[in-house]
């Protein structure tokens, strides 16, 4: 490769990445919410990705002598009734949460999307059932559904994820099988379709990449409802057992005995659950108008 090749490789490279930075700060300055959201949900998986550096104590570790300890400078967020640190719990507790709410938006969002893409294709007897099993799931709230899986599975970290996935699935399918309903009769599927190609593999090649905007859009809102839910399943008792520290145990464990003894046991998981949730809402809402090409101009 000569020099003036390499400074033209170099050259389309940087206007690249300038367009791309270029692009950034326009939809921060357009959507400062939507980069608050962004800001507070990156910070949340830094603490989870780094639990173990940045905890300055150990979350599982019980101490007599620190029962109730009110925040200081050696426990910023004061110790629970057993003694344990409560920022650490809270750094570690993330790392729970996201995980779960993580994993169970993923699960959901691929079951939804293969039933709602056999939905769409299939059609006939197969979407009428599948459509009436959806508005049945529907008819229950989220929390609701997964309080009856929870129940019925029993409190552990896979049945958690569980539980919460299984209610996410109605939503995405509903919005893939609308997509593909719209997808199958365009032109570009229908040469598809005349080339030879079965209908599975037009499915996964031409019309889901088609509707990945609206299924990212769907997922980051969902992600701070699994989040919520994991939250009220751990505050039933019916969440991640213990001794995983999980924000909604530790508003379990202190809200009857020590929320007036020692409200910062209380504040400090109830605010880390609401600025998690607030901040994918953010999110969420930001990327929907940036995909949505009626928001262009």
């Amino acid at each position: 490769m000569t020099d003036f090749d390499q400074n033209a490789e170099l050259a389309r490279a940087g206007a690249f990445a300038e367009g791309r930075w270029g692009k950034f700060v326009h939809y921060a300055r357009r959507y400062p919410l939507g980069l608050m959201g962004a800001i507070i949900v990156t910070l949340f998986m830094l603490m989870a990705l780094l639990a173990d550096v940045i905890a300055p104590h150990d979350p599982v570790q019980t101490s007599a002598p620190l029962s109730l300890a009110a925040p200081s400078l050696e426990h910023w967020m004061g110790a629970d009734g057993m003694g344990r640190d409560l920022l650490s719990r809270i750094i570690h507790g993330a790392r729970i949460s996201l995980a779960v709410g993580l994993i169970s938006t993923l699960l959901g969002g691929t079951i939804g999307v293969i039933i709602g893409l056999a939905s769409g294709f299939l059609m006939g007897w197969f979407d009428l059932l599948v459509q009436r099993i959806i508005d049945v799931m529907q008819a229950l709230p989220l929390l609701v559904l997964a309080l009856v899986m929870a129940a019925s599975l029993g409190p552990s970290l896979e049945n958690t994820i569980i539980a919460i996935s299984i209610p996410l699935v109605p939503d995405i399918a509903r919005v893939v099988r609308s997509s593909t309903l719209a997808f199958r009769e365009m032109p570009f599927v229908e040469s598809a379709r005349a080339a030879g190609m079965t209908e599975i593999r037009i499915a996964v090649r031409h019309v889901l990449p088609n509707m990945l905007a609206p299924l990212i859009v769907l997922g980051t809102a969902q992600l701070g409802s699994a989040i919520l839910v994991e939250a009220s399943l751990s505050f039933l008792g019916l969440g991640v057992p213990a001794p995983h520290p999980s924000w909604g145990r530790m508003l379990s464990e202190s809200s009857a005995e020590y929320a007036r003894q020692a409200p910062w046991l209380v504040i400090f998981p109830g605010l880390a659950i609401s600025a998690m949730v607030f901040g994918s809402n953010l999110l969420g809402d930001a990327l929907r108008d940036i995909m949505d090409p009626r928001q262009r101009h």
